[in-house]
């Protein structure tokens, strides 16, 4: 049996880098599968692949700043699928970098609202679908930048993703007696197309005990051990999948 066999799991920012890693692995995995992003294209692209391989998956594009996209996922999951197990709430953006004092009011609203308010408003779509189902599990993608290590010119991304370990805690307070698990999931550097060029990854790969960035394959390992029955009872935790990055500071 499959390890998220017939469990049905949104997962936004789907369409390249961490997100499709989680995608694919979990379609393999046996999930049935609501997948999000901002662009059409490369999101059906990715539907187009799980399907090749026989998986499910239906696409919803949208902005996760915007609370209607969150709304259509889990319609979508429960109209399709039946009901919702599992969110990977992935999707975020590094936003403005440059030193705090030279971040307008306007970067720093917008860096919070894309990785930090687009976590609120997915949790709070996705926990009502999961308590009908008996409980689920939520899985938040943060960093190690803001956590274990602060980043010259990335306070404001650095604060948004700190953020997400005080609502993953919020989270487990208020509903891990009814079957909610959150809990969030760190990685360090990560060989992506967004990850930066070639010299910001080898720089990037230093900053790690084993010297080097991950695929996101290895971070979306990490995300199935959280989604699924093996972390049963881990609830309202950090789960660094960065190399040894935040060993090492």
């Amino acid at each position: 049996m499959s390890m998220l066999q017939n469990k049905i799991v949104i997962v936004t920012g789907a369409s390249s880098g961490i997100g499709r890693a989680v995608a694919e692995l979990f379609a393999a995995e046996g999930a049935k599968l609501v997948l999000n992003a901002r662009t059409e294209a490369p999101l059906a692209a990715v539907v187009e692949a799980i399907h090749a391989d026989g998986g499910e998956a239906i696409a919803v594009s949208g902005d996760v700043a915007d609370e209607a996209t969150h709304v259509r996922l889990v319609d979508a999951a429960v109209t399709r699928f039946g009901g919702l197990d599992v969110a990977i709430n992935n999707a975020g953006a590094v936003g403005a970098m440059r030193p705090l004092a030279e971040i307008t009011g306007s970067e720093w609203r917008e860096t919070l609202e894309i990785n930090l308010t687009s976590a609120f408003l997915g949790a709070r779509h996705q926990i009502p679908a999961m308590l009908k189902r008996g409980g689920g599990s939520l899985v938040f993608t943060s960093t190690f930048v803001g956590t274990s290590a602060g980043i010259p010119g990335m306070a404001a991304y650095g604060a948004s993703k700190a953020g997400l370990m005080g609502l993953v805690k919020g989270i487990t307070a208020d509903y891990g007696a009814s079957g909610i698990r959150a809990n969030a999931l760190l990685p360090g550097g990560v060989d992506t197309p967004t990850g930066g060029s070639k010299e910001q990854k080898e720089w990037a790969a230093g900053l790690h005990a084993m010297k080097r960035i991950a695929q996101p394959e290895e971070i979306a390992r990490a995300a199935l051990f959280l989604a699924s029955p093996m972390a049963s009872f881990v609830a309202g935790s950090a789960l660094y999948a960065d190399g040894g990055n935040a060993a090492v500071k």
